[in-house]
Parts: structure tokens; sequence; C-alpha cells
């Protein structure tokens, strides 16, 4: 026993001495202070007196019991009395001793700390069977969300199942409907074929409107849908009914204007039955008032055709119905107007007749038009529309007009009837009232487009007989003696208006040119007056220019320069404010080649088939096309130059002519001079001085400046009151006298200067020739 018990001992001893060991260690690392040493002193003393506890004291005896150990009461009352007496005797006793307090001392401190360590248990396994609960439950939630999101998923999947349903119902719903829609249209046609086909079935039924526009939503359908099955088959039914529908429309539309119509001829009847009543009735209300009142009927037919004119079925109809209209209403007015008409050609003259015909047309077009845009609103202003009411009744004021321009000759009437057209009818009535007369412009145009050809024709004719072949009287030809009495005549009545009496002055071709074509260029398009205006200029030239020659035959040729220089400007200032160009373009065929090619290929020098060559027949037979520009204000202006130049040197030799010809004569004799000394043959006349000469003598000179200073006072004075005769304007002669001034000093200064030259003082007192400034003075007085 002691054996078995020694390995605890030893274990014993083992701590024993480890905890020796660590209580030195402690020592020696935790050195205590003085006063917890007293403290611990204090408390040794305590417990050294202390005596064993009760359980100790019955621990040894129990131990004794069953272990068979023994304890003395020695060793009882070594705890009881605090001390070792003897009670150890040897090593085993102490270390038996020491396990024993060991123990006891263990079991006190340990009790409660396995009691509480029972109690943890305790709990421990408490918590354990809640955990093993709370994960039961756990599982058995998890459990049931599974199941509860299986049952979310098939509630889910129903809910959506049946979101399809309902979806794909309201899509079978939806495509019931539009499938019936459709359908609708096409079984519209046995509805619609019933009710065109009913006995009962009128135009003037209210329920025949509402039934054609179905008809035609039901042609539209079916025309934007050819892809329905039979949809031919369908469009082809509802076309027919809809032609029975126009057709049944024009009929009646043609029976309620023949109905009007006939109650008018009766009212016209009724009003007494003359024709001059009638006529005079024309713009009387029974004509329109009353077929307004007798066609109301018509009106929202013909509105509700005029809104589907879009179509081209509506369209024709629309057409038609205008045609109807225009006939019946042609077969009120037409009698009536014609016989208007007639009456004013029987009583007036062709101006008049012009005026009052237009007058009146336009007042009947203008109540025509009134009551076709009371029937027809829309198609108002379409003049195309009423032609064939307005035509006809124009052409009949055209039929009594034409006839009467061909045969007028008077130029001025011509032009007159220019102006009514032009300005009054065209330009003033149809601008106030264009929309109700527009119908009428063709007619008019056409008209003035007469008078502008028979106006045309009229004027060449007029230029050619009485400009271009014009004879001239006596009385014509009697210048100057015609402008003395025309001044004369002025003198005595000291009239400021002078234009009767220069007219009375002109050349007659002249003032007839003028005249024409002040009448002509207000009438005339610009073209055509160009070609006219330089046609007249052309020969009023030619027919100035052979008066000229005959008034120089006749008086002087002074005369005849004078005459023509006074019309060719009066010619030029008067056409200068016509805005055009006197220029005409002419383009002429030349053959002239022709002749040559045709020689060469009667020779064989030329092919006459041969196509590749430029001698080919297609190439030799084309004629050249010459252009050729005839300017006459330019052929003008070169005539006026030329006879102002003629004029001009004439007046310079008559008056200055001895001095010209011995200038001239000096200039020869230096001539021959200066070549004789080059040739060393000089004539011992020629060789004399100038003064020696025997034109040259100082008496010779003198006489030359006498007769140059008498020609200077008597001659030119005479040339220039002739000047004023023919040219009355002052600017005029002054420029016409400026050159011929020029001149005459021109020839002085040479004059003088061969006199300062070659004579002496002695001589030139002798010649005694005028000074430059008195002769320019003496000259300007002649102004």
């Amino acid at each position: 026993m002691a054996n078995r018990a020694s390995p605890p001992n030893l274990h014993k001893s083992v701590a024993i001495s480890k905890g020796y060991n660590f209580a030195s260690t402690w020592e020696q690392n935790a050195p205590l202070t003085e006063q917890q040493q007293e403290a611990i002193a204090s408390l040794s003393h305590s417990v050294s007196e202390r005596p064993y506890p009760n359980n100790l004291t019955q621990d040894h005896a129990s131990v004794k019991e069953n272990g068979g150990l023994t304890v003395s009461t020695r060793d009882i009352s070594f705890g009881e009395s605090q001390g070792i007496d003897a009670v150890l005797v040897n090593t085993n006793q102490f270390y038996k001793w020491f396990t024993d307090l060991e123990s006891a001392m263990k079991s006190e401190a340990e009790e409660k700390y396995q009691h509480y360590v029972n109690n943890l248990t305790e709990h421990m396994e408490t918590c354990d069977d809640i955990l093993l609960q709370v994960d039961e439950t756990l599982d058995f939630f998890n459990e049931l969300q599974l199941q509860h999101q299986a049952v979310a998923t098939k509630t889910k999947t129903l809910h959506d199942a049946c979101d399809r349903l309902v979806v794909e119902k309201q899509r079978l719903i939806e495509f019931a409907e539009a499938v019936h829609s459709k359908l609708h249209y096409f079984d519209e046609l046995e509805n619609l074929n019933n009710n065109f086909y009913a006995s009962n079935t009128n135009v003037g039924n209210e329920k025949f409107l509402p039934l054609l526009k179905r008809l035609d939503e039901c042609i539209s359908y079916v025309e934007s849908n050819p892809q329905y099955a039979e949809s031919s088959v369908y469009l082809l039914k509802f076309r027919q009914l809809q032609s029975r529908a126009l057709g049944m429309i024009r009929t009646h539309v043609l029976s309620v204007l023949k109905n009007a119509s006939s109650q008018v001829q009766h009212a016209i009847r009724s009003t007494g039955g003359s024709k001059t009543s009638i006529s005079e009735g024309v713009e009387a209300s029974v004509i329109y008032v009353r077929f307004k009142a007798a066609s109301t009927e018509l009106k929202p037919i013909l509105e509700e055709i005029e809104s589907r004119s879009s179509r081209k079925e509506y369209a024709q109809i629309l057409a038609d119905c205008h045609k109807l209209y225009c006939e019946q209403r042609l077969s009120l007015v037409k009698g009536i107007v014609h016989q208007r008409i007639s009456e004013f050609a029987k009583k007036e003259a062709l101006p008049s007749l012009t005026r009052s015909g237009c007058a009146y047309l336009m007042l009947v077009c203008q109540l025509e038009h009134q009551l076709f845009d009371h029937f027809f609103p829309s198609s108002s202003e379409d003049i195309s529309s009423l032609a064939p009411l307005i035509d006809p009744l124009s052409t009949y004021l055209y039929d009594t007009l034409r006839p009467k321009l061909i045969h007028e000759t008077n130029v001025d009437l011509l032009c007159e009837l220019v102006d009514i057209l032009k300005v009054e009818v065209l330009g003033e009535q149809l601008s106030r009232r264009s929309e109700s007369l527009a119908g009428l412009r063709p007619t008019l145009q056409r008209i003035l487009a007469d008078v502008h050809e028979r106006l045309t024709f009229r004027a060449r004719t007029y230029i050619r007989d009485e400009i271009a072949n014009y004879i001239p009287s006596n009385e014509d030809m009697d210048y100057p003696a015609k402008l003395e009495q025309s001044t004369e005549m002025k003198s005595e009545t000291n009239s400021v208006d002078e234009n009767p009496d220069v007219f009375k002055t002109w050349y007659p071709p002249v003032e007839r040119t003028l005249s024409c074509l002040a009448k002509l260029y207000r009438c005339l398009e610009p073209s055509v007056f160009t070609g006219l205006a330089q046609e007249a200029v052309e020969v009023c030239s030619d027919s100035i220019q052979k008066a000229s020659k005959l008034i120089t035959k006749r008086s002087t040729a002074m005369d005849g320069q004078l005459f023509l220089i006074k019309h060719i400007l009066i010619l030029r200032e008067q056409i200068a404010p016509f805005d055009i160009e006197f220029s005409v373009t002419y383009k002429e065929l030349d053959f002239s080649h022709l002749l040559e090619h045709l020689r060469r290929i009667l020779r064989g020098q030329a092919s006459l088939f041969d196509w590749s060559r430029s001698t080919s027949l297609a190439r030799t037979l084309s004629p050249r096309v010459l252009e050729s520009q005839v300017d006459a204000k330019k052929d003008l202006e070169k005539s006026l130059k030329a006879t102002c130049e003629e004029f001009i040197m004439s007046v310079t030799k008559l008056v200055v002519d001895p001095m010209l010809s011995f200038v001239t004569k000096v200039t020869a004799v230096k001539l021959a001079l200066s070549s004789g000394s080059q040739n060393q043959k000089v004539d011992s006349v020629m060789a004399k001085p100038l003064k020696d000469q025997a034109f040259a003598t100082p008496d010779k000179v003198a006489e030359l400046v006498q007769k140059v200073n008498a020609a200077i006072q008597q001659e030119l004075p005479v040339v220039m009151t002739k000047m004023k005769l023919y040219l009355q304007n002052p600017s005029t002669r002054t420029i016409l006298f400026k050159p011929i001034k020029t001149n005459i000093v021109e020839a002085h200064v040479q004059i003088q200067s061969l006199v300062k030259a070659e004579y002496s003082p002695e001589e030139q007192s002798i010649i005694n020739m005028t000074s430059i400034q008195n002769l320019q003075a003496e000259l300007d007085s002649l102004l």
C-alpha cells in the first residue's frame, strides 16, 4: 500500500519542490516591502495560533478508519494546540500530514468552484438542448421558405399566363373588330346597291348625298387595299354604282337648268314680247334673279361636287355641269346680246361701236360671272369654266368689228381704236374687275392685235404714199418766199404761239413723218414701231434731199443747203424724245457665189455628188446669210454734217475766194522757186520777188482786199439774213457761223503775214488791210 502511494507522494514532493522554487523565485523577483512583511508576519502569527478546522479532524479520522492509518491524539492535539510536539516522527509522517493538510485545503478551496462548474455544466447542457431546438426550428423555417418560394413561383407563372391570355384575348378582339371594320366596307355594297336602285331614290332626296359620300369612302378604301381578296370585283361594282349616281346627278342638273330656262323664257315672253323691250331688259332681274331662284335646289349638290373635284370622276361631272350651265345660259342671252350689238353697229361709228360694244359685253360678262359664282363658288376663279358662254358672246363682237377694221384706212381712227382698247378697256375696266372680266381678255387682245396689224399696214402705206412718193407742188418748193411770208405774218400778228406757222413752213413730208410717228409711238409695240420709225426717217431724209436739189435748181444752192439743214435739224430734234433705236438689222440670202460653182461643175472641174468635198451639191447650193444694219439716226447725222460742211465752204468761197486764190498762186510760185533752185533752172519771170509778180502787185492786192471787204459788207449780211430766215434758233446759227468766221479770219491772217513779209510799209498802206480785231468785231456784229 505504501508502494502504491509512493508515486503520488513523489509527485507531491516534486510539486512541493516546484512550489518552493517558485516561491523563492517570486521572493527574489518581487520582494516585499517592510509593511507587507509586517502584515505577513502578523498573519502568520494569527494562523499559527488557529486550530485545525473540524473537517480536517474528521478527515483524519475517516482516513484512519478506511486506510488502516492511525493518528495519534497527539496529532490532533497538535492541531488544536498549534504545536508540533513530537507528532511527526519521520519524513513519511510529515509527507502524509502535509498531504492531508494540502488535500483539506484544496477541498475547502475548490468546493465552491466545483459547485459552479456543475451548475455551468448543467446550464451548458440546457443551452445545447435549446440550440438543438433552435436549429431544428431554423431548418423547419428554411423548409417553409422553400415551399413559399415554390408556391410564389407557381403563382407568378399562373399570373403571367393569365396576363398573356388577357393580351391574346384583347388582340383577338381588336383583330375581330378590325376585320369587321374592313368587311364593313364590303358589306356596304348590298346596302348601297339597294338604295341606289330603289324606285324612290332621286337626287333631291336628303339621303342621296350621305349615300354618295359613303360610296366614295368605300371606293377609296378598296382602291387603297388592292391586296384583299376580290377587291377588284368589289371595286368594279362600286364604280358602277358611282357611275349611276353621277349620271343621276347630271340628269337632275340638266332637268333643273332646263326648267329654269323655260321659266325665264316664259317670263320674257310675258313682259310684252317686243324685241326692243327684250333687248333693253338684258340687265333686268328676270334674266338673272328668276334663273337664280328657279335653280336654288342645285346649289347643295353643286357645292358637294366642287368639294370633291380633286377626284377624276367628280372633276368630269363638274365640267359637264359647267357645260350644261353655259349652254342653258347661252340659249337665254345669245339672241339678246346679238341684237344689242347689231343695234350698236347700225347706229354708231367704229370708235363709238368699239367702246359701246366692249362696255355692254363687259356688263353682261360681269353679271354672268356673278350668277356663275352663286352656283359654282370654287370654280368661278377659273376663267375656262365660263369659256363656253363668254367666247360665243365675245366672238360675235369680234365678228362685228373685224370687217369694219379691215376696211378702215384712216390712221387717226385706228390710233383712236388702239387707245380705246388698250387704255380704256384693257387698262382701266379689266384692271378694276379683273376676275369677272378675265374671260373677255383673249378676245379683246385679239381685236387689239387686229387693229395693230391694220394700223401697221396703213402706216407703211402712208409712209410709202405720203412721204416716200410725195410729189411736191410749186408752193412747197417756193423757198425762201414761203419763209418770208411766214415771217411777215408773224410780225403782223405778234403772236406768241408759233406752232401753226412753224408747221406751215415745214416741208410736208417732214410734218407728216413726225405727226405719224407721234401717233404710232403710243399705239404700237416697241419692236414694230422701231421698224416703222427707221423706215419713215429714212424715206423722209431721202425726200428732203430730193426737195433740196429741186430748190437748188429753182432758187440758189445756198437756199437748197439751208433748206436741207433746217429740215434735218427739225427731224433730228423731233425724233429725239422717242426712246428707241432707229436701227434695223436686215438678213439676206446671198446666192452670188453659185454661178461660179455651177460653171465649174459644167466644166467637169467639180463633182455634183461628191459629198466629201467642199464643192458638193449640198455645200454649193447653200446660200450665204448676209447681215446689214441700217441706222437712220446715224445716216441723218452724216447727211447733216456733210450739208453743213458744204454750206460752210460755199459761204467761205463766196466771201474770201479772192484771198484763197491769191494764197494758192503764192504757194505755187514759192513751190516753183524752191524746185527750180534745186534743178538750177529758174525762169526769169518766176525769179522775180512776189510784189513784182503780175498777180501780186500792191494794186492787185489792194483790189483783192477791197473785193473781200465788199463781200463781207454786202454778201455776208445777205447770207446771215437767209440763215436767220431758215434757222430761227440763235444758238444753231452761232454754231454754223463759227467755222465760217474762223475761215474768214484765217484767210486774212495768211494774207497779212504775206503782206508783212513781202511788201514795204508804203505798199502795206496802199493795200490797207483791216486788222484782225476789227474784222472779228465786224463779223460778230452780223450775229
